[in-house]
C-alpha cells in the first residue's frame, strides 16, 4: 500500500512524496523517480513506481517544489533547488542504496545530485534527459528579452532560474560520475535533441546503456512506454548485479 509523505526542506517548506513498498522486497537499492520541468509525480510515474514494487523495489516518487502538491512558487525554483529537493528526498527515507531515474529535467537534476551527494546512488537512468543546456536556449532568449517567459500552464521563469542554470555544466557530469548509466530517448523528439544523448554518451566514462525508439517523441507512446520500463528494469537488473 503506497503510503504519503511530507519531507521538509532547507527553506522551511514540504515537499509531497509517495513511497510504494513491495511485499518482499528483492533489491537494497529504492528507486526514486524525479518529473520533469513542469509536471508532477502523478500519471506516468505512479505507473513506473508499481512496476518497480512489481520487480522487488521500494521507489518513491516526490513533487519538487513549486510543482504538484509541494510547497513554494514554481517561479521561485532553479536546478540548486532541485538538487537540494532531491537530497531532502533521499535524507528523509535513508535507504541503503539508491538508484535515481528522471525524465528530462529530472533526469538532469538526478544527474547532477549524483556527483554532488553521498555513495549510496548507484546508478542513474534519464528518459528525454536534458543534458545540454542548450535545450533552453529559447526560452532564455525570451527572458533575456522580456524578463520572464511564461507557459500556457501559467508557469513562469525569471532570470534567477538561468543566473543558477549557467552555475551547471554536463561536463561536470561526465567527468565526475561513476556509476552506471541508462538514456532512453525519442529519435522524433521536438523538446530535447537525440544528439544530446548521442553526445552524452560518448562524453561518458562509465557503462551506458542508450535506447533509442524510432518515431517517438518527448513524450512517449502507451507502446514505447511498455518497452522503456520493460527495458529500464532489464539494464537495473546487469547494473546493480555489476
Amino acid at each position: 500500500m503506497p503510503t504519503t509523505h511530507t519531507i521538509p526542506t532547507d527553506r522551511n517548506e514540504t515537499l509531497a512524496a509517495v513511497h510504494h513498498a513491495p511485499d518482499s522486497p528483492a533489491h537494497d537499492a529504492w528507486l526514486v523517480c524525479c518529473h520533469g520541468f513542469v509536471s508532477d509525480k502523478s500519471g506516468s510515474y505512479e505507473a513506473r513506481c508499481r512496476r518497480a514494487v512489481d520487480e522487488g523495489y521500494h521507489a518513491v516518487r516526490f513533487d519538487f517544489r513549486g510543482c504538484g502538491a509541494s510547497d513554494g512558487a514554481f517561479v521561485d525554483q532553479t536546478l540548486s533547488a532541485k538538487i537540494a529537493d532531491l537530497r531532502a528526498v533521499l535524507a528523509y527515507f535513508d535507504a541503503p542504496a539508491y538508484v535515481l531515474f528522471g525524465s528530462s529535467f529530472g533526469a538532469k537534476t538526478a544527474f547532477h545530485t549524483a556527483v554532488e551527494t553521498d555513495r549510496r546512488i548507484e546508478a542513474v537512468a534519464g528518459r528525454a534527459p536534458l543534458t545540454d543546456n542548450r535545450a533552453f536556449d529559447g526560452m532564455r532568449a525570451v527572458v533575456d528579452s522580456e524578463g520572464r517567459f511564461v507557459y500556457e500552464t501559467g508557469h513562469t521563469v525569471d532570470e534567477r532560474f538561468f543566473a543558477d542554470f549557467e552555475r551547471y555544466s554536463f561536463e561536470d557530469v561526465t567527468i565526475g560520475l561513476d556509476v552506471p548509466v541508462a538514456l532512453f530517448h525519442g529519435a522524433a523528439d521536438e523538446s530535447v535533441a537525440l544528439r544530446d544523448s548521442l553526445d552524452a554518451t560518448a562524453a561518458f566514462d562509465v557503462d551506458v546503456s542508450l535506447h533509442v525508439y524510432s518515431d517517438e517523441g518527448h513524450r512517449f507512446s502507451r507502446s514505447a512506454e511498455t518497452r522503456f520500463r520493460r527495458q529500464l528494469f532489464d539494464w537495473l537488473a546487469v547494473a546493480l548485479s555489476a
